[in-house]
């Protein structure tokens, strides 16, 4: 089936144009970008023609699906079109900067009964994968803590492209961007929170943060730590879950946790899950009716919401209540 990318803004661009080309089921036929300068240099490196003009893309009836890696700030005009022109939609996270705009989008998307896919790649690990396993069997007891850390140095080492400190292109900097991932495993694991507190901050002096945590407080008066950051270098992933009887931590590729069964000792999970298809891979799969898509435009939302009333939060130094 044919594919057009949609974007080449993010730095994830060539990473899902490739995982196209190579998936068996998918040919990437052209990319379209609103910067013709941008558009035409990475369709030149990816070997596929440059369209443009985006309504010849989406009024292109050979062209069944998009993936979509504009700035977060075009998503609503791109997605909607594209949801409205009837081309299934992969999209890099995340959905919009407003509540208002996610809905928007959300109503279309479902109107349109289009295929909708958002990357959340970590969801695929088989360490977050055995920790959800863990958690849901009980054996660590009622859950009251869950952290999530996941940092990397593309500031200080100076390797992020610029327009990722465009807070109007962005929407913000590092908990808008890798921040999304301890979001959306937070959700993902303890579910819907009730109020945001944020803490954001700038190291290396760039015009939006580079520094950043949020605790999220949920019902059951469970505390839910989102950390991230473009300013730390050595230790990029940290998944640490406590209960009333037991704990778990997921340091990169190893879990290791305590319960009931292991006498309280911390032991090390030796036999993992296999990993399940990248979001990329299953939406494609899903396109020709094998399985389902992951990660729909429901859990796009929440995640835009959850980042709402983070930057809400620190924007108004106060607890932000959903």
């Amino acid at each position: 089936m044919n594919i057009a990318v949609l974007g080449a803004w993010h730095v994830h661009t060539m990473e899902y144009s490739t995982a196209l080309q190579k998936n068996p089921d998918s040919t990437l036929c052209c990319l379209w970008d609103s910067d013709p300068e941008r558009g035409a240099q990475m369709a030149e490196k990816l070997g596929v023609p440059f369209q443009p003009d985006l309504d010849a893309v989406l009024s292109d009836p050979s062209i069944e699906g998009v993936s979509v890696t504009t700035a977060t700030s075009e998503h609503p005009q791109v997605l909607m079109a594209a949801a409205k022109a009837g081309k299934h939609i992969f999209t890099e996270k995340v959905l919009a900067f407003t509540n208002e705009e996610a809905e928007e989008i959300a109503k279309t998307v479902k109107e349109s009964g289009i295929i909708f896919t958002i990357s959340y790649p970590h969801k695929t690990r088989p360490t977050l994968k055995a920790a959800k396993e863990i958690l849901e069997s009980g054996k660590l007891g009622q859950v009251t803590y869950a952290r999530v850390r996941n940092v990397h140095n593309g500031s200080t080492a100076g390797w992020l492209p610029p327009h990722f400190y465009n807070a109007a292109e962005t929407g913000g900097g590092a908990m808008m961007d890798l921040g999304a991932h301890p979001m959306y495993t937070l959700h993902w694991l303890m579910g819907e929170p009730k109020s945001v507190v944020s803490m954001f901050t700038t190291v290396t002096g760039k015009p939006v943060e580079d520094n950043a945590v949020s605790v999220l407080e949920f019902e059951n008066g469970a505390l839910g730590v989102s950390e991230t950051g473009f300013v730390s270098t050595g230790l990029p992933y940290v998944l640490e879950l406590s209960g009333t009887k037991g704990s778990l931590m997921v340091h990169n590729d190893l879990l290791e946790y305590s319960s009931e069964e292991t006498e309280g000792k911390l032991v090390k999970l030796e036999t993992l899950p296999e990993p399940d298809p990248m979001p990329i891979d299953a939406w494609i799969a899903a396109l020709g009716g094998k399985g389902t898509a992951p990660n729909g435009i429901d859990e796009a939302v929440a995640l835009t919401r959850l980042m709402v009333g983070a930057y809400e939060s620190y924007r108004t130094r106060a607890k932000n209540v959903f």
